[in-house]
Order: structure tokens, then C-alpha cells, then sequence
């Protein structure tokens, strides 16, 4: 056995050298850029929390059981490299014990004659063996040659998916080769429960020579699978954790981060402030946890099957994003890690790649891929490994709007409406108590401080003031408070907006001016509780203004109407006959996980049937408003609006029913193209949740908007 000890060893090192190269060269690329101590703050402060997210995500596989075929094959395939490495101890300790005292019957101290882990070791090798004739058919059944640009896997390095499915096929018939032959020379460390490599034993004569030769091809293949990882896109079975330690709570979702110049958070009072680092221009402002997303992406395309950009017949896909931008960085990496010498005295095509910008007709990133996000997070929740394209983008968008000053000509209408006026709409800030008077109640304006009696400060927003379908949401919404007995009041024009559009069009500065100027008028009139209609400005409100120190109490209207109504403060008797399915927000559901408590609502109104759509929850439809969206023109493909109220009317509803005024807006719009078309019933109109219980309660009509 000398010699097997000998090779084997001999390949270890080796293949330990390359990959520890490999290694040393990822990580060099990832520090080259600004670092993220925000990253290593939060995981070091919030343990519990992240020993969660390990257990739950990594090893319990959450996000990827939630498809369920190939979730269950991934679940199975994972955890037989974590079991099956008990194998690869006992092959190097009977390489080792064979060479030293010519009997290679090596087992486990402790527990390695346990017969369960033998079962354990079979059991897991065979599911992984189904789990990669799964993925075998998933891949056939889904190939991008059968369904184009509807397949998951389009764009997706295809070879490197399938050389890895054939290595670990390799490393498994090995095992139970070496395995089956051990049990006939006798060096086997367990008498019963490996009933598979007993099985394999059958059909194998006794030989030492194959025992031997087993055990080095074992070894063998899964060094050279090791090397092969750390140089592919499955390098994430090394990073994902890593991943998803550092990812944002909760699911890289609500607040978007905050933006930070060398690992900083930037203070625009600052006069010292290099404005040509603000955002992301070139791969190089890519922080180390930007690095970490781009080596995770496992190019599995359930970010792109759930984009509503991609979904559209847009350019954006987020796994592509991600991909094109490691990619890039694959190529520019030996340029990025020299010094400033020998930077120096490159050519010029070195400094024209190392130069080449992230965005631009001939950037990394095309313009029309960056716009056309919504922000919805379908992307982010759906992604197994916890990459945060929407930061990616936002960044990008930093540097686009506030260096280069390029971004749609919509938006930047948009952005003087809100420095001008504190509305997107340009409209005068006196307008945004006109909706009271249609009130047959008084509704208390907050001149310097909130009522000692009041409780709930009603943030308006700026659609729920000055839009006249969203504005009926409001009515809606006040008239129920104030049949609950809530006592509550609004700031009228002292309201401005929350600034999400800015912040999501990459507009930070303005942001941030909105929010403090908020944040003033708020703590000046002591409000402690906040209730908003727009999951925009809850969002906003309630996950973005603790940054800059304004925190407070918020709840959505939903959350709070569903309290009322289980407390029996809101009693909804009038039935309403109609079949109703209701669109998930994206800002409401995925942003914020409020799923439950708009449905609650409906589910206590008599007489309405509620039909799900296809995609709802946290696998909903955006309609197209989010990530500022909502004063850009969609110009490339099929209106987001429109897809999503064609899934509505597969149900055949007599409503739609939300609970967000952009929503309402957008999906009011298509509804009445469809209308116009022919395409929709004259009766079908959209509502807000709250409209439906107001109407259940006082036996009215619903005001559709």
C-alpha cells in the first residue's frame, strides 16, 4: 500500500497548491476594491441572526425548496458532500494505516463501525445519484435550445453546469467502486447498514489491486473536482455561506442601503466630498461583498424567470447583470492587481479595458438594462445563494445620475418636480389637503404639534393626496379610522415626499434632503406612530429614515385596518357577490412580507370569493411603477402593467383588488386600454382593500378608481 500512499499524497499536495492559488487570486481581486465594514458590523452584532439564516438557508436549503423538484434534488446533492466527507476520511486513513502496517482497514475513532453512518454514507450517495438524474432532466426539459429566451438557463455558461454534473456522477460510482471492493478484502469498517457498496461488493471480484485502485481513483476525481470548482461557477459551494453570513437582513430586501464612499457613509455637507466617487462607475468601486455576489451566482436563472423586466421582452435579466460583470472583472483582474508602476507603462488597450465603464452603450452594463428594473425584489427573493442585484443596480444608478448626469428624460422632470415643489407631480404642496373637504367628517391638520389625544399621525403620500384615483384610497382610508374611533391627523402641506422615487433612481443626494427635511417636520411635531397608505412611503418610513435617524412606529393601512376589524372595531355586514383576486404590492409583500393582512380583510367581507393568480405572494407580479418606474415611458417590450392585468383576468375577476396607489394606478391604466379594446368587461375595475371594506360597512357602492 506504500504506493497508493505515495500517489495519493503526492496528487493531495498538488491539487491542494492549485487550488489554494486559485483562492488567493479571488480573494486579491475581491479587496481590490472600496471595503463594506457595515458588512462585518452587522454579522458580528447579530449572531443569533445569522446562525439562523446558516441553518436555514445553506442547510436547510428554504429558498431553494421552494421548487420543489429540483430543491429537493439540490437538498439531497448538498448534503451528500457534507456526509460523504466522512468517506474521503476513512479513504485517506486507509491509504495512510495500509501504508504503515499493510492492512488498510482504517474506521472512523469513535464511531466509525457505527452501522448507521454506513446506511447514512449509502443512503446519501444513491439520493444524490437521483438527485443528478433529476437535474440531468431539469436541464433537457429546459434547455435553452428547445425554449429560448423562456428557459432559465438562457445565457448561463451551460458546459461548465454539465462537466460539474459528470464529476460528481464520477465521484459517486467511485465511491462505491472503492467501497464494494474494501467489502470483499475485508477492510470494510462496517459489518451491515452500507447496503448499496454490499450490493456493489456482489458484482466485483476480490482483489486488493481494485481496492487499491479504487481508492486512488476516489481520491483522485474528487481532487480534481475541487480544482475544477474553485475555477467554475460552482464555486459557490464554497462562498454561498459566506454569502449569505453577509448578506442584508431581512433577505436583502426593505431599506436600500446607504451609500458609502471607501466603506464611509457619505455626508453631503461634507465640502471635502469627492463627488466622482459617488456610486459605481467602474468594476473597481466594486466592493468586496459585490466580488463575494459575483463569485456565488450559480447561473440557476430563477432571478431571470421571475424578472418582470426579462419577462416583458426587456434586455434586463439580474442574472446576466451579475455574469457580465464577473466576467468583466475575470478579464481585467491580473490589470487591477498590478501597481500604479507598472499600471504606468501598459499599453493602451490595458488602460482602455481598465478604464471601461460599468454603464454605457459600450460599457459592461447597456443603459436599457439598468432602467428597466422596478426594484420589485423578485430577484432577490427568489435567489438561493442571497445575492443583492438590486444594490448592483442602485449603485450604477448612483454613479449615472449624480456623476454622469444620464439617465431618462422623464425622470428628470420628475426629479425637478420633487426639488421644486416635494411632489413627483410638480403640484402645489396647498393641494395636498383638498381631499379633506370631500370628507363629511373633520379631519384634524397638524399645525406645530401632534394632539396629546391623537394617536396615529395618516401619512398621505404624495399619490394619496394629489392622484385622483389614489386620493379615494385616502377618503377610504380616513372614513374607516374614523368610524373605528382612531384618532389621527395629517400634516397637509407640511408633507413632502418621503423621497423613495429619487433614492430608487439613484438620486441620493435629493434623498437624502427629502428625508431629513421630513424627518424635522416629524420629530419638531412629535409623532411616535405612523400609518401610511403607499407601501412606498411605508417602506421608506419605516426601514430608510432609521438611517438617518428618524425612527418611528409605521404600519401599513392594511396592517392596521385588519387589527381594527379583528378587534371588531370595523364591522363589514353588506355582502359583496363578487369573485376578487388581489395583486401583491412588491413593497408591501416582498420589500416588507405583509401577505397576510390585506387577504385577512377580504376573507371578513360576506359574499367575496377571492381567486389567487398565478404568481402571487412572494412569487408576485410587479405592475411596473417600482424603482421609479412610474414616470419613465416603457418603451422596449410589453408594458409590465398590461402582462400582469392579462394573469388578473385569467381568473375571470369582477375586481381587482390592491393595496398600493401605484399599483392602482398602473393597473387602473391597462384595465381601461383593455376595456377600450374589447379586451376586458366593462364592469372590471381595480380597488383598494380598504374601498372594499368600506363599502361592506356602510352598504355603499365602492368608488372604483
Amino acid at each position: 500500500m506504500l504506493w497508493v500512499a505515495v500517489i495519493g499524497l503526492v496528487m493531495t499536495v498538488v491539487a491542494l497548491a492549485l487550488a489554494a492559488r486559485r483562492v488567493l487570486f479571488l480573494y486579491k481581486l475581491a479587496v481590490v476594491g472600496p471595503p463594506a465594514p457595515e458588512r462585518i458590523e452587522y454579522a458580528r452584532n447579530n449572531i443569533g441572526a445569522e446562525v439562523k439564516a446558516q441553518l436555514v438557508e445553506v442547510f436547510g436549503q428554504k429558498k431553494l425548496l421552494k421548487w420543489t423538484p429540483s430543491g429537493v434534488a439540490h437538498f439531497f446533492v448538498m448534503w451528500a458532500f457534507f456526509i460523504l466527507a466522512t468517506v474521503y476520511v476513512e479513504a485517506y486513513g486507509a491509504i495512510i494505516q495500509g501504508a504503515v502496517t499493510g492492512k488498510p482497514d482504517f474506521h472512523i475513532p469513535i464511531i466509525g463501525t457505527w452501522p448507521v453512518l454506513g446506511f447514512l454514507q449509502d443512503f446519501i450517495a444513491v439520493a444524490c445519484l437521483l438527485g443528478l438524474a433529476a437535474f440531468t432532466v431539469i436541464r433537457i426539459k429546459n434547455s435553452p435550445k428547445k425554449l429560448g429566451r423562456g428557459s432559465r438557463f438562457s445565457g448561463s455558461h451551460l458546459g461548465g453546469a454539465w462537466l460539474v454534473l459528470f464529476m460528481i456522477f464520477n465521484v459517486i460510482w467511485t465511491l462505491f467502486l472503492a467501497r464494494g471492493a474494501a467489502v470483499n478484502t475485508g477492510n470494510f469498517p462496517y459489518e451491515s447498514g452500507a447496503f448499496a457498496s454490499e450490493a456493489v461488493a456482489r458484482i466485483l471480484p476480490t482483489s486488493t489491486l481494485l481496492e487499491e485502485i479504487g481508492l486512488l481513483l476516489h481520491i483522485g476525481v474528487m481532487l480534481v473536482f475541487l480544482v475544477i470548482v474553485v475555477n467554475s461557477k460552482h464555486l459557490h459551494i464554497f462562498t454561498a455561506p459566506l454569502n449569505v453570513l453577509f448578506s442584508r437582513r431581512p433577505d436583502a430586501l426593505g431599506a436600500a442601503p446607504e451609500m458609502r464612499i471607501d466603506g464611509k457613509v457619505v455626508d453631503f455637507e461634507d465640502e471635502d466630498l469627492d463627488g466622482d466617487k459617488l456610486g459605481r462607475g467602474k468594476i473597481e468601486d466594486t466592493t468586496w461583498k459585490g466580488f463575494l455576489d459575483f463569485y456565488t451566482c450559480t447561473e440557476c436563472g430563477r432571478c431571470q424567470s421571475q424578472c418582470p423586466a426579462w419577462n416583458t421582452d426587456k434586455p434586463l435579466s439580474p442574472k446576466m447583470l451579475i455574469l457580465d460583470q464577473r466576467d468583466h472583472a475575470f478579464k481585467v483582474a491580473p490589470y487591477l492587481m498590478m501597481g500604479e508602476e507598472q499600471r504606468a507603462h501598459a499599453g493602451q488597450d490595458v488602460l482602455a479595458l481598465l478604464e471601461k465603464p460599468l454603464v454605457g452603450e459600450d460599457g459592461v452594463i447597456h443603459p436599457d438594462v439598468l432602467w428597466s428594473c422596478t426594484n420589485c425584489g423578485a430577484c432577490v427573493e427568489q435567489c438561493p445563494v442571497d445575492i443583492e442585484h438590486i444594490d448592483h443596480i442602485l449603485d450604477m444608478r448612483r454613479y449615472q445620475v449624480m456623476v454622469e448626469s444620464n439617465f431618462p428624460t422623464e425622470a428628470g422632470v420628475m426629479v425637478k418636480n420633487l426639488e421644486n415643489k416635494g411632489n413627483p407631480w410638480g403640484m402645489s404642496e396647498m393641494k395636498r389637503a383638498d381631499w379633506i373637504e370631500e370628507l363629511d367628517f373633520e379631519v384634524q391638520l397638524i399645525d406645530e404639534k401632534m394632539p396629546e389625544d391623537t394617536e396615529y399621525l395618516f401619512w398621505v403620500g404624495c399619490a394619496g393626496a394629489l392622484e385622483d384615483r389614489a386620493k379615494k384610497t385616502t377618503k377610504a382610508v380616513a372614513e374607516l379610522l374614523h368610524i373605528a374611533g382612531v384618532k389621527f391627523a395629517v400634516l397637509g402641506p407640511m408633507e413632502a415626499c418621503t423621497g423613495d422615487p429619487a433614492r430608487r433612481l439613484g438620486m441620493e443626494f435629493l434623498f437624502n434632503m427629502l428625508a431629513q427635511q421630513n424627518i424635522e417636520t416629524l420629530n419638531e411635531a412629535g409623532v411616535k406612530k405612523i400609518v401610511a397608505t403607499c407601501p412606498h412611503c411605508f417602506n421608506t418610513l419605516a426601514n430608510e429614515y432609521p438611517q438617518l435617524g428618524g425612527t418611528y412606529e409605521v404600519v401599513h393601512h392594511t396592517q392596521l385596518l385588519a387589527k381594527l376589524v379583528d378587534e371588531g372595531k370595523l364591522v363589514p355586514v353588506t355582502p359583496i357577490e363578487e369573485k376578487i383576486t388581489y395583486h401583491d404590492p412588491c413593497f408591501l409583500g416582498r420589500h416588507n412580507k405583509v401577505y397576510a393582512q390585506p387577504r385577512d380583510i377580504m376573507s371578513k367581507v360576506p359574499g367575496v370569493k377571492t381567486q389567487e393568480m398565478h404568481r402571487h405572494k412572494d412569487r408576485g407580479f410587479c405592475c411596473g411603477a417600482g424603482g421609479a418606474r412610474m414616470w419613465m415611458e416603457e418603451r422596449l417590450g410589453k408594458r409590465i402593467n398590461t402582462e400582469r392585468v392579462d394573469e388578473a383576468l385569467t381568473t375571470d375577476p369582477d375586481t381587482i383588488s390592491t393595496a398600493c396607489p401605484f399599483c392602482l394606478v398602473m393597473l387602473g391604466d391597462s384595465i381601461n386600454e383593455k376595456k377600450n379594446a374589447g379586451e376586458a368587461k366593462e364592469t372590471l375595475e381595480v380597488v383598494d382593500v380598504s374601498q372594499l371594506l368600506i363599502k361592506s360597512i356602510k352598504g355603499e357602492p365602492v368608488e372604483a378608481s
